[in-house]
Protein backbone atom coordinates (compact mmCIF):
# COMPACT_ATOMS: atom_id res chain seq x y z
CA UNK A 1 0.00 0.00 0.00
CA UNK A 2 1.38 3.38 -1.03
CA UNK A 3 1.05 6.72 0.80
CA UNK A 4 1.49 10.27 -0.43
CA UNK A 5 1.86 13.12 2.09
CA UNK A 6 1.54 16.48 0.41
CA UNK A 7 0.64 20.05 1.31
CA UNK A 8 -2.63 21.27 -0.21
CA UNK A 9 -2.72 23.78 -3.04
CA UNK A 10 -5.17 26.15 -4.65
CA UNK A 11 -6.33 24.58 -7.92
CA UNK A 12 -3.13 22.46 -8.02
CA UNK A 13 -0.99 21.53 -11.02
CA UNK A 14 -0.92 18.21 -12.86
CA UNK A 15 1.87 16.70 -10.78
CA UNK A 16 -0.21 16.99 -7.61
CA UNK A 17 -2.89 14.84 -9.18
CA UNK A 18 -0.38 12.35 -10.59
CA UNK A 19 0.70 11.72 -6.99
CA UNK A 20 -2.95 11.29 -6.06
CA UNK A 21 -3.39 8.75 -8.87
CA UNK A 22 -0.47 6.71 -7.53
CA UNK A 23 -1.62 6.82 -3.89
CA UNK A 24 -3.68 4.31 -1.94
CA UNK A 25 -3.96 6.88 0.84
CA UNK A 26 -3.29 10.59 0.36
CA UNK A 27 -2.50 12.68 3.44
CA UNK A 28 -3.14 16.40 3.08
CA UNK A 29 -0.24 17.84 5.08
CA UNK A 30 -2.05 20.81 6.56
CA UNK A 31 -0.44 21.37 9.97
CA UNK A 32 2.92 22.69 8.76
CA UNK A 33 3.87 26.35 8.56
CA UNK A 34 2.14 28.34 5.84
CA UNK A 35 4.54 29.52 3.13
CA UNK A 36 3.44 32.94 1.94
CA UNK A 37 5.33 32.48 -1.32
CA UNK A 38 4.10 28.96 -1.94
CA UNK A 39 1.13 27.42 -3.73
CA UNK A 40 -1.38 27.02 -0.88
CA UNK A 41 -3.30 30.13 -1.97
CA UNK A 42 -2.36 30.73 -5.60
CA UNK A 43 -1.78 29.21 -9.02
CA UNK A 44 -1.48 30.02 -12.71
CA UNK A 45 -3.99 29.78 -15.50
CA UNK A 46 -3.42 30.85 -19.13
CA UNK A 47 -4.57 33.99 -20.90
CA UNK A 48 -3.81 35.48 -24.32
CA UNK A 49 -0.66 37.14 -22.94
CA UNK A 50 0.65 34.10 -21.05
CA UNK A 51 0.44 33.06 -17.40
CA UNK A 52 -2.16 34.72 -15.19
CA UNK A 53 -1.99 34.56 -11.40
CA UNK A 54 -5.05 33.61 -9.36
CA UNK A 55 -4.24 34.46 -5.73
CA UNK A 56 -6.53 34.02 -2.74
CA UNK A 57 -5.67 36.87 -0.32
CA UNK A 58 -5.05 35.77 3.26
CA UNK A 59 -5.05 37.61 6.58
CA UNK A 60 -1.42 38.41 7.36
CA UNK A 61 -1.11 41.01 10.11
CA UNK A 62 -0.29 39.30 13.39
CA UNK A 63 -0.45 35.82 11.86
CA UNK A 64 3.19 35.06 11.00
CA UNK A 65 4.11 31.41 11.50
CA UNK A 66 0.54 30.10 11.27
CA UNK A 67 -0.07 26.54 10.20
CA UNK A 68 -1.75 25.95 6.87
CA UNK A 69 -4.89 24.68 8.60
CA UNK A 70 -5.24 27.94 10.56
CA UNK A 71 -4.86 30.51 7.75
CA UNK A 72 -7.89 32.74 7.17
CA UNK A 73 -8.97 34.16 3.83
CA UNK A 74 -9.12 37.95 3.56
CA UNK A 75 -12.67 38.17 2.28
CA UNK A 76 -12.60 41.95 2.49
CA UNK A 77 -10.96 41.82 -0.92
CA UNK A 78 -13.03 41.04 -4.06
CA UNK A 79 -10.95 38.03 -5.07
CA UNK A 80 -13.86 35.68 -5.81
CA UNK A 81 -15.28 37.82 -8.59
CA UNK A 82 -11.82 38.25 -10.13
CA UNK A 83 -11.12 34.51 -10.17
CA UNK A 84 -14.52 33.54 -11.55
CA UNK A 85 -14.42 36.20 -14.23
CA UNK A 86 -10.84 35.28 -15.19
CA UNK A 87 -11.85 31.64 -15.65
CA UNK A 88 -14.86 32.71 -17.70
CA UNK A 89 -12.94 35.20 -19.85
CA UNK A 90 -9.96 32.97 -20.65
CA UNK A 91 -11.70 29.60 -21.05
CA UNK A 92 -15.16 30.40 -22.47
CA UNK A 93 -14.00 29.12 -25.87
CA UNK A 94 -12.39 25.93 -24.49
CA UNK A 95 -14.08 22.68 -25.59
CA UNK A 96 -15.12 21.61 -22.07
CA UNK A 97 -15.81 24.98 -20.47
CA UNK A 98 -19.52 24.23 -20.15
CA UNK A 99 -18.88 21.00 -18.27
CA UNK A 100 -16.61 22.37 -15.55
CA UNK A 101 -17.07 26.11 -15.12
CA UNK A 102 -20.26 26.32 -13.06
CA UNK A 103 -19.25 23.73 -10.40
CA UNK A 104 -15.87 25.46 -10.00
CA UNK A 105 -17.45 28.88 -9.72
CA UNK A 106 -19.95 27.57 -7.17
CA UNK A 107 -17.21 26.40 -4.81
CA UNK A 108 -15.07 29.51 -5.26
CA UNK A 109 -18.11 31.64 -4.45
CA UNK A 110 -18.92 29.89 -1.17
CA UNK A 111 -18.36 31.82 2.08
CA UNK A 112 -15.24 30.01 3.30
CA UNK A 113 -13.39 31.58 6.19
CA UNK A 114 -10.34 29.29 6.18
CA UNK A 115 -8.09 28.69 3.19
CA UNK A 116 -7.80 24.96 3.93
CA UNK A 117 -11.56 24.46 3.56
CA UNK A 118 -11.55 26.16 0.16
CA UNK A 119 -8.50 24.20 -1.00
CA UNK A 120 -9.86 20.83 0.11
CA UNK A 121 -13.28 21.45 -1.44
CA UNK A 122 -11.67 22.26 -4.79
CA UNK A 123 -9.23 19.34 -4.56
CA UNK A 124 -12.12 16.96 -3.86
CA UNK A 125 -14.05 18.26 -6.88
CA UNK A 126 -11.04 18.12 -9.21
CA UNK A 127 -10.15 14.63 -7.94
CA UNK A 128 -13.63 13.38 -8.78
CA UNK A 129 -13.30 14.76 -12.29
CA UNK A 130 -10.13 12.75 -12.87
CA UNK A 131 -11.68 9.64 -11.35
CA UNK A 132 -10.09 9.60 -7.89
CA UNK A 133 -12.37 8.87 -4.89
CA UNK A 134 -12.35 11.27 -1.91
CA UNK A 135 -12.10 8.26 0.43
CA UNK A 136 -8.34 8.33 -0.22
CA UNK A 137 -7.91 11.58 1.71
CA UNK A 138 -6.73 12.07 5.28
CA UNK A 139 -5.65 15.28 7.03
CA UNK A 140 -2.44 15.31 9.06
CA UNK A 141 -3.97 17.87 11.45
CA UNK A 142 -6.48 15.21 12.50
CA UNK A 143 -3.88 12.51 13.10
CA UNK A 144 -2.05 14.04 16.09
CA UNK A 145 1.43 12.93 15.00
CA UNK A 146 4.48 15.01 15.93
CA UNK A 147 8.19 14.76 15.10
CA UNK A 148 10.99 16.15 12.95
CA UNK A 149 10.74 16.65 9.23
CA UNK A 150 11.49 13.10 8.06
CA UNK A 151 10.68 11.26 11.29
CA UNK A 152 7.17 12.69 11.28
CA UNK A 153 6.56 11.55 7.72
CA UNK A 154 7.75 8.11 8.74
CA UNK A 155 5.44 8.06 11.76
CA UNK A 156 2.48 8.95 9.56
CA UNK A 157 3.35 6.11 7.17
CA UNK A 158 3.72 3.66 10.05
CA UNK A 159 0.40 4.75 11.54
CA UNK A 160 -1.28 4.18 8.19
CA UNK A 161 0.37 0.77 7.82
CA UNK A 162 1.80 1.44 4.36
CA UNK A 163 4.89 -0.17 2.88
CA UNK A 164 5.60 2.43 0.17
CA UNK A 165 5.95 6.20 0.31
CA UNK A 166 5.73 8.31 -2.85
CA UNK A 167 7.03 11.86 -2.59
CA UNK A 168 8.02 14.83 -4.72
CA UNK A 169 11.49 15.22 -6.19
CA UNK A 170 12.16 18.33 -4.08
CA UNK A 171 12.16 16.15 -0.93
CA UNK A 172 15.57 14.76 -1.90
CA UNK A 173 17.14 17.94 -0.51
CA UNK A 174 16.28 17.07 3.09
CA UNK A 175 15.02 13.50 3.11
CA UNK A 176 16.67 11.02 5.50
CA UNK A 177 16.13 7.84 3.50
CA UNK A 178 17.88 5.69 6.10
CA UNK A 179 14.96 6.14 8.51
CA UNK A 180 12.57 4.65 5.97
CA UNK A 181 15.07 1.94 5.03
CA UNK A 182 15.35 0.88 8.67
CA UNK A 183 11.54 0.76 8.94
CA UNK A 184 11.23 -1.39 5.81
CA UNK A 185 9.27 1.25 3.87
CA UNK A 186 10.22 1.71 0.22
CA UNK A 187 10.58 5.33 -0.96
CA UNK A 188 9.93 6.50 -4.51
CA UNK A 189 10.57 10.06 -5.70
CA UNK A 190 8.33 11.55 -8.34
CA UNK A 191 10.06 12.20 -11.66
CA UNK A 192 7.42 13.99 -13.69
CA UNK A 193 7.78 14.99 -17.32
CA UNK A 194 5.06 17.52 -17.98
CA UNK A 195 2.80 16.29 -20.81
CA UNK A 196 1.94 18.56 -23.73
CA UNK A 197 -1.69 18.97 -24.76
CA UNK A 198 -3.71 21.43 -26.88
CA UNK A 199 -4.26 24.81 -25.19
CA UNK A 200 -5.88 28.07 -26.16
CA UNK A 201 -3.75 31.13 -26.99
CA UNK A 202 -0.86 29.71 -28.92
CA UNK A 203 2.36 28.16 -27.66
CA UNK A 204 2.06 25.55 -24.91
CA UNK A 205 2.75 26.65 -21.32
CA UNK A 206 3.42 23.94 -18.69
CA UNK A 207 2.92 23.95 -14.92
CA UNK A 208 -0.49 25.60 -14.91
CA UNK A 209 -3.42 24.67 -12.73
CA UNK A 210 -5.06 21.40 -13.73
CA UNK A 211 -8.19 23.39 -14.65
CA UNK A 212 -6.41 24.39 -17.86
CA UNK A 213 -6.13 20.72 -18.82
CA UNK A 214 -9.72 19.96 -17.85
CA UNK A 215 -11.19 22.85 -19.80
CA UNK A 216 -9.18 21.86 -22.88
CA UNK A 217 -9.30 18.04 -22.78
CA UNK A 218 -12.19 17.00 -20.54
CA UNK A 219 -12.51 13.37 -19.51
CA UNK A 220 -9.16 12.29 -21.01
CA UNK A 221 -7.38 14.56 -18.50
CA UNK A 222 -6.66 11.61 -16.20
CA UNK A 223 -4.76 9.74 -18.91
CA UNK A 224 -2.78 12.85 -19.82
CA UNK A 225 -1.83 13.42 -16.17
CA UNK A 226 -0.67 9.83 -15.79
CA UNK A 227 1.39 9.98 -18.99
CA UNK A 228 4.01 12.21 -17.34
CA UNK A 229 4.96 9.71 -14.64
CA UNK A 230 8.51 8.41 -14.37
CA UNK A 231 9.16 6.98 -10.91
CA UNK A 232 12.51 7.01 -9.15
CA UNK A 233 13.39 4.77 -6.22
CA UNK A 234 15.34 6.37 -3.41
Amino acid sequence: MRAVILQPGYLPWLGFFEQLQRADVFVIYDDVQFDRRGWRNRNHIKGPDGQVWLTVPVVQKGHFGEKVCDVHIDNQQPWKRKHIESLRRFYARAPYFGKYFEPLAEIINKPYEKLIDLDISLINLLAQWIGEPPAKFRRSSEMGIEGGRTSRLLSICETLGVDEYYTGAAAKRYFESNLFDDAGIRVEFQDYTHPVYPQLFGEFIPYLSVVDLLFNKGSVAADIIASGCRGNSG
